[in-house]
């Protein structure tokens, strides 16, 4: 991806393939479909949201910040179902991914091993790792979104 420092190009590649492939399979579910948990598994609805949220709190460990309510209060909310049709849900999942890469092509490779911490535990990693796990944190729950996709609309 232009602009992106070689050492942040696979994060990249995951996030862009991510929005790209999340949206094809949540394209036209309608709310029943978006909310199901086919065999107490995590509805896509569930999935769009994480990405949306867990990207906002991972970029805000990846600042060296802590999460604020607002997050604590979303993050409490993401499997819970409501209002809005997959467009929307996929919008603000593609906004999320947008923000990140954005995240990824402002920052400078001579920064990546900077010490950071993640969560309530402070578990320690770097502003490298941070990165990359969004790109692969993303990918997982878009391939659950694609599986789901398609257990839900052959139900």
């Amino acid at each position: 991806m232009a602009g992106v420092d070689p050492w942040l190009q696979p994060a990249a590649h995951a996030l862009i393939q991510a929005g790209e492939e999340m949206a094809g399979a949540a394209e036209g579910l309608t709310s029943d479909q978006l909310w199901t948990t086919p065999g107490g598994a995590a509805s896509v609805g569930y999935h769009l949201r994480h990405i949306a949220g867990s990207i906002d709190r991972l970029l805000t460990y990846a600042r060296g910040a802590a999460l604020d309510r607002r997050q604590y209060e979303m993050l409490a909310a993401e499997s819970r179902p409501g209002t809005g049709d997959a467009a929307a849900l996929v919008g603000e999942a593609r906004a999320a991914i947008a923000g990140a890469l954005a995240v990824l092509r402002d920052t400078p490779a001579d920064g990546l091993l900077e010490a950071r911490t993640v969560g309530r535990k402070a578990r320690p990693t770097t502003l490298l790792g941070l990165l990359f796990h969004i790109g692969e944190h993303t990918q997982r729950h878009a391939a659950q979104i694609i599986t789901t996709a398609k257990v839900v609309r052959a139900g």
